[in-house]
């Protein structure tokens, strides 16, 4: 069936349109329906590819279904929904637009034998939660390597000459302004200041470390 150049092929009907392949026997090995609420293909392998060059833009069979253009793009605003797993080399956000991996309902688990590594080569980087962050680190250290590392609202606990004291004395108007501290560790772990004095101002009857 041909028509001539610059001319349309139409195949029109009240119900189905379809499209049938079959071997030397006889036996389908293809098929393509044009229905009313649906356009089906079944074969083994089903196959898009692009008019130059004859590349595979999409591909699907029992096993796997491929796309193989440069971007897959989600217009809806739900976005993609994936029931199992993910497999992929490379996450990447739009030019100018921020990348979120969010999980609504539950927690979100990054995974890797050899390590995951987070870089923000342009900018800051920040870990916010509601509770508790914990760092851990089972075989190796924890290494903070910065030009300045800052330890923001931590309590200054009170210090006395004498060890059993722990209530803290309101300062002379004439005593001069402390500014600098010593940073203090409590048995639970707690981090708290002290006013620097000639030796170590720590103790472990502080009060931050009484009422923590």
């Amino acid at each position: 069936i041909h028509v001539s150049q610059d001319s349309p092929l139409v195949l029109q009907s009240d119900r189905n349109v379809t499209v049938n392949a079959r071997n030397h026997m006889g036996q389908l090995t293809g098929q393509l329906t044009v229905g009313a609420d649906a356009v089906e293909a079944q074969c083994k392998r089903f196959e898009v590819r692009a008019s130059e060059g004859g590349k595979v833009l999409f591909s699907a069979d029992e096993d796997e279904i491929v796309i193989g253009a440069d971007r897959l793009k989600v217009t809806g605003t739900e976005g993609a929904v994936f029931g199992h797993s993910v497999e992929t080399p490379h996450i990447r956000a739009e030019p100018s637009q921020d990348l979120k991996l969010e999980s609504p309902t539950r927690s979100l688990v990054m995974e890797a034998p050899r390590g995951v590594q987070v870089n923000a080569a342009a900018g800051d980087l920040k870990a916010t939660c509601r509770k508790e962050l914990h760092l851990q680190s089972t075989e190796g250290e924890i290494f903070l390597n910065a030009d300045t590392i800052r330890l923001g609202n931590l309590p200054v606990g009170s210090f006395s000459s004498s060890s059993s004291s722990s209530s803290s004395s309101s300062p002379s108007s004439s005593a001069p302004r402390q500014t600098i501290y010593e940073l203090c560790v409590c048995p639970n772990g707690k981090l708290y200041l002290s006013p620097a004095g000639a030796g170590s101002t720590c103790q472990s009857s502080s009060n931050i470390c009484l009422w923590s």
